[in-house]
């Protein structure tokens, strides 16, 4: 007999009941106690069985939309503990936002109703510090430096900043919010209209936490 954690059932019970009319604050709530899971070992790994596969086949109704970068250390669904068909995800280095990433997040707004979006910044980004280097960078690896190059010149213009790649993560994550709330049409209006909130965030890679940016 397989014994399922009762965590685990009143988890996936309240985000089925929920997840269609949450609120951005009540959709965070969710990630930020799934993250204190992960982050004391008590993960419940929740809506990972064939059950909530076979939920999931004619429709999918994520909580939230997360973007992070593709970094094989930051894993959404691992690290707020979440589960199949819970959280929209839109992954690239240095969470670099092109056509491509905007379209998936227009979508999970427009079709999905998602009503939150966290944007992910993580301690020691390879694609952040590529662009703190500087130099030139092979491939389209230059298209993402040239995208955070901005943020980082922002980190150097700020006097007595002893930490120039932590703050330049911070500035990009920070810049990335930015861009998304003023992307039109989709995007904006819905943070105007108050249906959408986009929240920064940082991931410690030391010991898993997540803490947001005010």
């Amino acid at each position: 007999m397989v014994i399922i954690p009762l965590v685990c059932i009143s988890i996936a019970l309240a985000l089925a009941a929920a997840e269609s009319s949450l609120t951005a604050d009540q959709a965070l709530k969710i990630l930020m106690d799934g993250n204190a899971r992960f982050v004391t070992g008590d993960a419940a790994h929740p809506n990972q069985s064939q059950e909530r596969l076979a939920e999931t086949v004619s429709a999918q109704h994520p909580i939230a939309a997360i973007v992070s970068c593709s970094d094989s250390r930051v894993s959404p669904e691992i690290i707020f503990d979440q589960g199949v068909g819970d959280i929209f995800i839109v992954r690239t280095a240095g969470e670099v936002m092109d056509d491509a990433a905007l379209g998936s997040l227009e979508y999970a707004v427009e079709h999905l109703g998602v009503p939150l979006v966290v944007v992910i910044g993580h301690d020691g980004c390879g694609a952040v510090n590529a662009a703190v280097k500087g130099g030139d960078a092979p491939g389209h690896i230059s298209a993402l430096v040239d995208a955070i190059n901005p943020s980082v010149e922002k980190a150097k213009a700020n006097e007595g900043d002893a930490d120039l790649l932590n703050r330049s993560i911070d500035i990009n994550t920070q810049s990335i919010v930015s861009q998304l709330k003023s992307t039109e049409p989709i995007l904006s209006e819905a943070v105007e209209e108050g249906k959408l909130k986009i929240a920064g965030a940082r991931y410690h890679l030391d010991n898993g936490k997540v803490t947001l940016m005010d």
